[in-house]
């Protein structure tokens, strides 16, 4: 019985490739450094369609990267270190390809042709995809969107690609750039970067850092809102760690609510075996990955994982930019960058300054105890956004272990907001609580102190002295210039009008506690010299009123004293924590007796 002939769909067709034009390309680059520049013109990996020679092709890129001398055997040498001389026949692919190799004047045409064919390699597999999605039932509507991502691609190989078209790309046509508003720049979902920018989050061990941006970047892949920020269409997120277990990655995942089927566009790189991205082969590696997901912004968890050279060296960080950064940056996708702090949290990420030199944005995480995290920005080229924000974190914990679906980041309320554990702030909150009054001086203060068993260093507390006596001689910024029936009687509506101080509240049996019907203070006689021609000679009325009085305690300031521009008293200066003992100034020079 006669059958019917079978289609060429079988498993002896391979993809449109030139196999020999390959293998003389492999061969020739492994000798030649000027060679392999050529063909990088014309020829990018993925146009290889044979792995061992784009495996060859990465290895020499690095080499020609870290200025290596190249040769077979030195070729073969770094591959044996990453583990992968059996993908090259264990080494004599190298030396087959490294014995019958082309002159390198040579080599760009070979690499044209393969770049050609790689062509209609492209077209092939979008055909063959196009046919998968129809026999799986497929819409026009997902068809046509099919067709248009294959052509967004190519078009971005063009601008992206190598050879003239790739420096070309570069050139700003005039008309549609000015057409562009810039100005109208729609922020990624959280507000701290925008799209195609570049950010660094730097903190200590002990901010989480990664259980920050790892919520963060699960709900922007989600289309979930963020930092009270409105949701926004999913964003496919690739994030790459080499610094949390699996066991640790699955735990936070869940405690912030993911899990199957609720992971959205974010794709998870746990530990990549790939070359330091400092290097041009490990700039290829991670623009591997970012096109096979398509991923419109990356994450590094942490950076310093991830780099070759010595992080204190500046080179270290222009050669990340050159080789993988500004790549990314060129194709508008961006990137998060995770980092250390130095030992010296005031100087921000430990290493070289040239850290920050080719980021948009600089994010420093502190912790500020209580779940409470401030995220403050230090460095901005553009300006765009918030500077800072004041976040809470909620987590609820079974031991060491966090719940599911307990874990989240949301903007502090000013009522949510506790001062950190020994701030200035929260030593007030423990005096006001201890009851001590606001004009309480440093040694009482040190003392109620001790005796509720609280330590805390003496700047701390002179600062906080300092805040709790101020802090009652603010007259509110709301309080109307005049306040009819108000004020002491004697008090003109001037002294109403911002210039009167509220009423301070004092230690009782202190000179500063108010009297049952306060008024206006009766002014001390004049010192021997002072307003008089001898002893018990009255002062003028107009004279007592212009004598300039001490802001704290409202009497007389010795004209000296006051006229090198002096307004208290030496022992009413709340800088010296004391205030005097009694309300009138002795008629004598005799001082006061102590605090």
């Amino acid at each position: 019985m006669t059958r019917d002939t079978a289609d060429q769909d079988g498993l002896n067709r391979t993809s449109p490739h030139d196999a020999e034009a390959e293998n003389y390309v492999g061969g020739v680059i492994m000798h030649d450094r000027t060679a392999y520049l050529e063909c990088a013109q014309v020829l990018d990996r993925d146009d290889i369609y044979q792995p061992a020679i784009r495996l060859i092709w990465d290895v020499v890129g690095g080499m020609v990267a870290e200025n290596k001398q190249l040769h077979p055997v030195t070729v073969r040498a770094e591959i044996e270190k990453l583990k992968r001389l059996r993908e090259v026949e264990n080494g004599r692919l190298l030396e087959r390809l490294g014995a019958q190799t082309i002159p390198g004047s040579m080599a760009q045409a070979f690499a044209e042709r393969i770049a050609e064919i790689a062509v209609v390699r492209r077209h092939d597999e979008q055909a063959n995809a196009t046919k998968a999605a129809i026999a799986a039932g497929a819409t026009a509507e997902e068809l046509a969107k099919l067709a248009d991502d294959f052509r967004q691609r190519e078009e971005r190989r063009t601008v992206l690609g190598h050879g003239p078209s790739h420096l070309t790309g570069a050139f700003l046509e005039w008309d549609p750039f000015f057409a562009t508003d810039f100005g109208q720049v729609e922020l990624l979902p959280g507000k701290l970067m925008g799209p195609g920018q570049q950010i660094t989050v730097v903190g200590d061990g002990k901010a989480g850092k990664s259980l920050f941006v790892q919520e963060w970047l699960w709900r922007m892949a989600t289309g979930q809102s963020f930092l009270g920020d409105r949701p926004q269409a999913p964003i496919s997120v690739l994030y790459v760690d080499a610094e949390n277990g699996h066991q640790d990655i699955q735990e936070r995942f869940i405690s912030y609510g993911a899990g199957p089927g609720r992971m959205g566009l974010l794709t998870y790189a746990s530990f990549p075996p790939i070359r330091p991205l400092d290097t041009a082969g490990g700039g290829a590696d991670l623009l591997a990955m970012v096109a096979e997901v398509e991923a419109q912004v990356v994450c590094l968890d942490t950076v310093s994982r991830f780099i070759s050279g010595p992080e204190n060296d500046a080179d270290t960080w222009l050669a990340l930019y050159r080789h993988t950064l500004l790549p990314l940056k060129r194709a508008g996708i961006a990137s998060i960058r995770l980092d250390h702090m130095g030992k010296d949290g005031e100087r921000g990420a430990r290493g070289s300054s040239a850290k920050t030199q080719d980021v948009d944005h600089v994010w420093e995480l502190r912790a500020q105890g209580g779940g409470t995290l401030v995220l403050k920005r230090t460095h901005t080229r553009t300006g765009i956004g918030p500077d800072s924000f004041t976040v809470m974190r909620y987590a609820r914990t079974d031991g060491n272990r966090y719940l599911p679906g307990q874990t989240r980041h949301v903007l502090a309320e000013y009522d949510d907001v506790a001062p950190a554990e020994g701030s200035v702030e929260w030593l007030i909150q423990q005096l006001d609580r201890l009851g001590l009054p606001d004009d309480a001086g440093n040694p009482r203060t040190r003392a109620a102190l001790a005796d509720a068993g609280i330590s805390v260093r003496k700047e701390r507390i002179e600062a906080a002295v300092r805040a709790r006596k101020n802090r009652t001689n603010q007259v509110p910024p709301n309080v109307p210039p005049t306040i009819p029936g108000t004020g002491s009687p004697g008090e003109s509506p001037d002294d109403q009008g911002g210039i009167a101080k509220p009423q301070v509240k004092h230690s009782r049996g202190t000179p500063g506690e108010p009297p049952g019907n306060p008024g206006s203070p009766t002014p001390s006689p004049p010192k021997r010299g002072e307003g008089g021609k001898g002893p018990g000679k009255a002062t003028p009325a107009t004279q007592v009123e212009d004598t300039p009085l001490c802001t704290i305690c409202d009497h007389p300031i010795n004209p000296d004293w006051a006229a090198r521009g002096y307004d208290t008293h030496i022992g009413c200066d709340p800088a010296t924590g004391s205030h005097p003992d009694r309300p009138t100034h002795p008629t004598n020079d005799a001082p006061h007796d102590a605090a």
